[in-house]
């Protein structure tokens, strides 16, 4: 079902991930294409809030289960923006998390909205400051519906490209790679977490669906130069390659912003169709995941198995 939008490495063991993979059951899934960021957090946060509060209406008769928030939402996306806007977070995996006392103006707020909404949300991602050894890091935060931070997922793989005459970006210059791949169970299944760049490693969708993951989600920021060449096309190739749905959630585009965003949030069926989408402006996007399109995809095409494991390994194993 192909919905409209509406304008305006180990894997971590976390607070709800468990190894019993929770049955995948059809949800409703809502992408923000955020617009309007600028130099002020309060007011990038405040927008996302009202953002999120228009998300949960309903949309053709049901609300959302999930709400996703772009890449770096909080702040303008640059190297030299990260140390001025991070935040220390100080979450440990397995150990309870006291939201009220987080140093983290930005968890605060999302969890609240959590609460207020009652909607599973996924934080887009924040500079992280490491309370513990100062290091910067791409973070994405997760909430559950009732206020929990229960999972961060730190970007892997960081933004260092070279294209002569087009862009060159490094965000090593002021960030740490993440070291764990990332999910968190829900009531309605298991969610497979990457930042933008990560999307470009197939091997982390392929671990994620090998774990018992039905959607992998990436909040991302490709610009002008990657988002034509290889937005569309990475997300249905590891929805095909993992019989998996996939979804993107961008930030809208701003010209006069120094980074320009691609926008085109999406969401990719495991057979490779995308199911909703939207253009550069600020938007919500919709979709419903629907367990039969998976099970009818892997029934047609049985590829998970058919693997060869006697001839190639498996990526799953050791991760």
């Amino acid at each position: 079902m192909r919905l409209r939008c509406t304008r305006g490495l180990f894997l971590q063991s976390r607070a709800m991930v468990s190894s019993t993979v929770p049955m995948f059951k059809p949800f409703r899934l809502a992408l923000i294409q955020l617009g309007g960021l600028g130099s002020s957090k309060s007011d990038n946060l405040r927008h996302a809030g009202e953002m999120i509060l228009k998300a949960v209406q309903p949309f053709e008769g049901s609300k959302p289960n999930l709400i996703v928030l772009p890449e770096c939402f909080n702040s303008p996306y640059g190297v030299q923006y990260f140390p001025e806007y991070a935040e220390e977070i100080g979450f440990i995996a397995d150990k309870p998390y006291d939201v009220s006392k987080s140093p983290s103006q930005t968890v605060k707020m999302l969890s609240n909205m959590a609460k207020q909404s009652k909607t599973w949300i996924v934080g887009g991602s924040l500079p992280e400051r490491d309370k513990t050894d100062g290091k910067l890091y791409n973070t994405a935060t997760v909430y559950n519906p009732v206020g929990d931070l229960v999972v961060i997922h730190r970007k892997v793989h960081l933004f260092d490209i070279d294209i002569p005459g087009k862009i060159t970006f490094k965000e090593s210059t002021t960030l740490t790679g993440g070291s764990n791949l990332t999910h968190f169970d829900t009531e309605f299944g298991r969610i497979g977490l990457g930042i933008c760049y990560d999307v470009r490693f197939p091997e982390m969708a392929m671990v994620a669906a090998r774990r018992g993951c039905a959607v992998m989600i990436y909040p991302g920021a490709f610009n002008l130069t990657t988002g034509p060449m290889h937005w569309e096309l990475l997300q249905r190739a590891r929805a095909v390659d993992n019989q998996i749905y996939v979804a993107t959630c961008s930030p809208a585009r701003d010209m006069a912003a120094e980074y320009h965003a691609w926008g085109h949030s999406s969401v990719v069926s495991p057979i490779g169709d995308v199911v909703a989408t939207t253009d550069e402006q600020e938007s919500i996007v919709y979709a419903d995941i629907d367990p039969t399109v998976t099970n009818a995809t892997r029934a047609g095409i049985p590829v998970g198995t058919q693997r060869r494991f006697d001839v190639y390994k498996d990526v799953n194993e050791g991760s």
